[in-house]
């Protein structure tokens, strides 16, 4: 794979002949486990209670929340349906009511997580290994949002 195929440098804009494009080929290898670390968190074998297409809704949301319409954009593409969990302006989804609120909050409010939050998953049904699902998720897009910022600002974009 190409470090210009992943996720990352389409979100951001990168291309082969841009003002970066040899450092990206030189990084190659960061690109390349950036995707590998989309893939365990996004497409996991083992899925637990979210399957691929509410991950990617999820993903999405994480990704508007945080101002990366292109990032959103993408992981939107892959919702099967669920798009509109991927809205950050949309909180109807009454049987995620709870998730959704974790999710937004550890993605916009990180400090002001609890142990009543991971309480309050758990007494909604939410497995220990399906939280730890959720919080890896948020932090892999936290990341991948900043990254495909750095490389705009790279590129003279606005990030």
């Amino acid at each position: 794979m190409s470090p210009f195929d992943t996720t990352t440098s389409i979100a951001s804009g990168v291309t082969e002949t841009g003002p970066i494009a040899e450092a990206i080929r030189t990084r190659s290898n960061i690109f390349e486990m950036t995707q590998a670390a989309e893939d365990a968190v996004l497409r996991p074998k083992e899925f637990g209670a979210f399957p691929h297409d509410f991950r990617a809704a999820l993903a999405a949301r994480i990704a508007a929340h945080a101002g990366d319409a292109n990032l959103a954009a993408q992981y939107a593409n892959c919702t099967s349906g669920m798009a509109d969990l991927s809205d950050p302006s949309h909180n109807s989804a009454e049987d995620h009511k709870v998730l959704i609120a974790f999710v937004d909050k550890t993605s916009n409010a990180t400090k002001d997580i609890s142990a009543d939050d991971i309480s309050l998953l758990q007494s909604s049904g939410v497995s220990d290994a399906d939280i730890v699902r959720l919080c890896e998720l948020v932090a892999f897009v936290a990341y991948q949002v900043r990254v495909a910022a750095g490389l705009r600002l790279l590129q003279g974009n606005k990030a």
